[in-house]
């Protein structure tokens, strides 16, 4: 094992490492004071059955709601005593459930994962009390329609498939949940070699693999988590573009558009990130942004953005107007499309561009929980991290070219667009 434990990428600090019963455990030495360790689990809404929708995101909920060992507010409270904190979310395809804490609690901390992944009850009683909660969540959620239409967008780019799901789930199936299907999700989905365990601190990494091996070295016989058949992912196909309207009674017209891109294994992502920025990507300066706010006041927001899964993946792009300016903003946006498609970035406007995408990374990159979490969802995926020099590489390499040509790749396709009125 120390042969193992000294494969150490000098391109960065990030170290890796692999227990008996197929858990994978990556760690960041990072010079602070604040740490954070977690497991990220290769499950999410798209690895539900149509009648467990809601059941990832639900299960997620209740591992903080008892242990064989612990009460609900023990598991809180311990990390909250020492001033650190306990999260968790559920995406499409992982489920992180993670905590913050002063470096010299990591201990207390792993202990504390360790109980919620391999003992948690699901008990009935919490269960109820825990489909309330949600059932809240979900009508909290229909009051937003500027984070509803996200959704909805991806049930109607994905429909009749599972990744389309509603992360929340629906109240049909929510109330149905009990323990022993909750238990069967779990025994199916998450199961050691479908999980990461990451650590992001100034702990040593020997210490760090010690503590795995105490408290996650358990044998797969000897878990509760027993792999069954977990199920397979079945990627989307023959996706036809349509456009829907719903009736919301909102003030504005709320608009998404779409269009079918690649997965997150995709070499050419880089490429669509540098193209999403342009487009409208997250800046002020963004075509979409020029055009449609600074230059003719018709929007408050505009924006694009990018989603890349295992097997499949979108550019959309979101804008929300006074009802009668909808048609007037989707012309104004096929324009700048259009333009990016005929057009090539000269090399002033394409240096500026990479310029200005590494530069927000870069900004990002100062966040330590978005880095930690960052780490383990790319070691999920890919089994390695690489560091932020590698991703300005391989941006610095995309050409005004290609640009133009991911810009004719996309939208040349009809798109799908979902309006709400």
């Amino acid at each position: 094992m120390k042969k193992d434990l000294d494969k150490t990428n000098i391109m960065s600090t990030v170290n890796s490492h692999k227990l008996d019963n197929g858990l994978r455990i990556v760690h960041r030495q990072f010079p602070s004071s604040i740490s954070y360790c977690g497991i990220v689990v290769n499950t999410g809404t798209r690895d539900e059955y149509p009648t467990e929708s809601g059941m990832a995101h639900f299960v997620e909920h209740m591992l903080f709601k008892g242990t064989k060992h612990r009460k609900a507010h023990h598991i809180m409270n311990r990390m909250e005593n020492v001033g650190g904190d306990l999260n968790a979310y559920t995406t499409k395809e992982e489920t992180f459930i993670y905590a913050t804490f002063l470096q010299e609690h990591f201990p207390r901390a792993m202990e504390l994962l360790s109980d919620i992944i391999f003992n948690s009850e699901f008990s009935d009683v919490q269960i109820s009390k825990e489909r309330e909660v949600i059932l809240d969540e979900i009508s909290s959620y229909d009051d937003s329609p500027a984070d509803l239409i996200f959704d909805d967008f991806e049930n109607l780019m994905f429909e009749g498939h599972e990744i389309g799901h509603y992360i929340l789930g629906e109240q049909e199936t929510l109330n149905k949940f009990n323990t022993d299907n909750i238990r069967r999700f779990v025994k199916r989905q998450y199961h050691l070699d479908n999980m990461v365990l990451f650590s992001f601190g100034k702990t040593p990494f020997t210490k760090v693999v010690r503590q795995a091996e105490k408290h996650f070295n358990v044998r797969k016989e000897d878990s509760n988590i027993v792999k069954t058949d977990i199920k397979k992912r079945i990627t989307p196909e023959n996706l036809n573009p349509l456009s829907r309207v719903i009736k919301k009674n909102t003030a504005q017209s709320h608009v998404v558009l779409g269009w079918s891109t690649m997965n997150m294994y995709n070499p050419r992502k880089y490429i669509l990130y540098l193209l999403n920025s342009i487009l409208g990507g997250g800046s002020m300066n963004s075509r979409l942004n020029s055009s449609l706010r600074e230059k003719h006041g018709l929007v408050y927001n505009v924006e694009s953005n990018h989603t890349l899964y295992t097997d499949t993946g979108f550019l959309s792009i979101y804008y929300a107007c006074d009802p009668k300016n909808r048609e007037k903003c989707k012309k104004l946006i096929q324009k700048e499309l259009k333009r990016l498609m005929e057009k090539e970035l000269t090399p002033m406007q394409l240096s500026v561009a990479k310029r200005q995408l590494m530069g927000q990374l870069g900004i990002a990159a100062e966040n330590n929980e978005t880095n930690a979490l960052a780490m383990a969802k790319s070691f999920l995926h890919f089994n390695q991290f690489s560091p932020l020099d590698v991703l300005f590489s391989k941006i610095n390499e995309v050409t005004s070219t290609q640009v133009k040509e991911m810009a004719n790749d996309i939208f040349n396709s009809p798109e799908f667009e979902l309006v709400y009125l």
